[in-house]
């Protein structure tokens, strides 16, 4: 990561100048403050661009250069100290041993500091170069109308898409979903005496948005709420864009052409207000799908009428705090998505895999196993058994290659892009000391067993 090289040569930076200041020189400190400056303010573009780097080869040739001149720098740094900590005598030894230092280190000083140029140089490249990048990849809190808030990348499009083509898939052929189902639409159609808040909540790649969009489009759900809006809102968002939206689909769902002085105003304040007028005496189910930041619901809240009885809100999220702040007053319900059960996981990876209900006999127990490290994730479990369905079924070596080399896989297979999209998704959005942490773990081989001592080691050193 190249954030995480960053981080740590900026913290390393300050400490040599703060330790080896005084034998710098003028000019030579200047070089080294330039650089960790420059550093700096590219640390605060970069975990944008590394969660888009999957997507753009620009991006991705960018990232490595920012993190290559963070490791050179740190091996500048590492050369200095090497050469000019030495151990100081006294008397007349002492004087002649300062002198010898003297003469040998001003070649190395000339050296280091040609060095320091050079990163400079380099860094000052790189900032150039994402200046040039940044008015084409770096556009943040803009959306499209079909995908409220969510970002504009080609692979984000299409996330949104395997989102939104989920409700063609026909009923029989989701595994896990009907309990849950007859559960939301039970509490949905549920005739309380204030605005309801349901909040859908567990890690990507669960099923959220295709359980919820089976919900907002059930029979009777649609019977009971004139107004329907989903609206899919991502890590990014803008409100204006999303309010504007949501008066479109309001005015789709009614049959109206939208005014254009709605569309055309660019002043938040009349759009809520707008909106909270229109649904204040309508019954209407609002789904808000991907929500990461508590601050959407705060601004988004403002806008709903919390004295209609007749309306229902539905969000999905990754994180437990915002599904837990999704509240009006303190009337909220949080279902919590679960894993696939083991039977489930079967009769899912078989319809994927097999377009039946069995396994063949030879493959049961290469697929188990394969299936075991899909852990009841449904989108785990429904591209591996895509990419396994064009494999010959005659050929178990290749199935057990598969198992083998289960890693290499998923980086090879195209088809398990939206696993890696997703899950990287949830790796970036941590802290940068819980992402540390991660990468450590990395570090050891599959089912090793961690000793807690050799663990903390490697974190706090």
């Amino acid at each position: 990561m190249a954030e995480t090289a960053v981080a740590y040569v900026l913290k390393e930076l300050s400490s040599f100048l703060l330790h080896q200041g005084t034998n710098l020189g003028r000019e030579l400190h200047r070089e080294v403050e330039f650089v960790r400056d420059e550093l700096g303010s590219l640390r605060a573009f970069l975990r944008d661009a590394e969660a888009k780097e999957y997507d753009v080869f620009e991006l991705q040739e960018w990232i490595r250069q920012v993190r290559e001149v963070a490791y050179d720098t740190e091996d500048v740094l590492d050369q200095f100290i090497l050469r000019f900590a030495h151990h100081q005598a006294n008397g007349f030894h002492g004087r002649v041993q300062k002198i010898y230092y003297s003469i040998k280190n001003l070649r190395a000083r000339c050296r280091i500091s040609s060095e320091m140029k050079n990163l400079k140089s380099r860094v000052i490249d790189i900032s150039e170069r994402h200046k040039r990048y940044q008015p084409i990849y770096g556009n943040q809190g803009t959306c499209s109308s079909s995908a409220a808030g969510s970002s504009s990348t080609p692979a984000a499009n299409l996330d949104n898409d395997i989102r939104e083509i989920s409700i063609l898939l026909e009923e029989d052929k989701l595994v896990g979903i009907k309990t849950p189902k007859e559960e939301l639409i039970s509490r949905v159609l549920n005739n309380d005496s204030y605005l309801k808040v349901i909040a859908v909540v567990g890690m990507g790649g669960l099923g959220k948005t295709t359980l919820v969009r089976k919900v907002f489009e059930d029979t009777a759900v649609k019977t009971q709420f004139k107004i329907r809006v989903w609206l899919t809102i991502s890590r990014t968002f803008d409100i204006m864009v999303i309010l504007k939206t949501m008066i479109h689909k309001i005015f789709y769902e009614i049959n109206e052409p939208v005014p254009h002085q709605l569309m055309n105003s660019t002043d938040i304040i009349r759009l809520g207000a707008f909106v909270k007028d229109f649904l204040q005496d309508r019954s209407y189910i609002l789904v808000l799908d991907d929500v990461w930041s508590e601050r959407l619901w705060d601004a988004l809240k403002n806008v709903l009428p919390d004295g209609n009885f007749h309306g229902q809100v539905i969000l999905t999220t990754r994180i437990i705090h915002v599904a837990k702040a999704a509240r009006f007053g303190s009337h909220n319900y949080i279902h919590w998505m679960k894993p696939l059960s083991v039977k489930d996981s079967w009769t899912l990876f078989c319809h994927t895999t097999f377009q039946s209900d069995h396994c063949p006999p030879h493959l049961q127990q290469v697929s188990a196993r394969i299936l075991r490290k899909c852990e009841g994730l449904p989108l785990a479990i429904a591209t591996i058994g895509g990419v396994l369905a064009l494999k010959d079924k005659d050929r178990i070596n290749d199935w057990e290659t598969i198992l083998r080399n289960l890693g290499d896989e998923l980086d090879a297979s195209a088809k398990l892009d939206p696993i890696k999209r997703i899950l990287l998704l949830s790796y970036n959005d941590l802290p940068q000391n819980l992402k540390n942490c991660f990468l450590y773990l990395s570090i050891y081989p599959e089912d090793a067993l961690i000793g807690v001592d050799d663990m903390l080691d490697k974190w706090i050193t």
